[in-house]
């Protein structure tokens, strides 16, 4: 296996619009990805995302810098880096969401790439490459599940 990139593909019943505001939002994205999140939606912007209950020691905080920003077609941002370092191409891994009209909803393509670029060891690699893909196929369907809830509702 390479653990060059992983690309997911999936339906979401709601417009591009809408599936927009759920992956950049902090209210939204807690809803079905992290804990909590801190983030502006604009390129540049600094943020981080957090897994765990923030008033433990076991909190994982990870910061985040917003690449793209191109509402309702994709935002992508960089992740996994070390705290107070500037994201690049090197050292963190780069998240795109790319959403595509499909019929009356959206197909969101994910794509997460960068993991030989930061130079980690190979058993290193291998562990974070599987984590992550374990991750995306959990919340992936978790983010169906919420804007299924979220459009019922408005």
């Amino acid at each position: 296996m390479e653990y060059g990139s992983i690309e997911r593909e999936i339906h979401v019943d709601a417009t591009p619009e809408v599936v927009y505001e759920v992956v950049t939002t902090p209210e939204h994205l807690r809803e079905w990805w992290p804990d909590d999140a801190d983030l502006e939606p604009v390129p540049g912007a600094t943020g981080t995302v957090s897994f765990g209950d923030s008033s433990t020691p076991n909190a994982q905080v990870v910061p985040l810098t917003v690449v793209e920003a191109d509402p309702p077609r994709r935002f992508s941002f960089r992740w996994v880096y070390e705290d107070l370092a500037v994201a690049t191409p090197t050292n963190s891994l780069l998240v795109t969401f790319e959403l595509v009209p499909s019929g009356t909803g959206t197909l969101l393509r994910l794509t997460e790439t960068g993991f030989r670029e930061k130079g980690w060891e190979a058993a290193v690699l291998e562990a974070h490459y599987r984590d992550h893909v374990s991750g995306w196929d959990y919340f992936l369907p978790r983010l169906v599940e919420y804007v299924a809830r979220l459009v019922s509702t408005r």
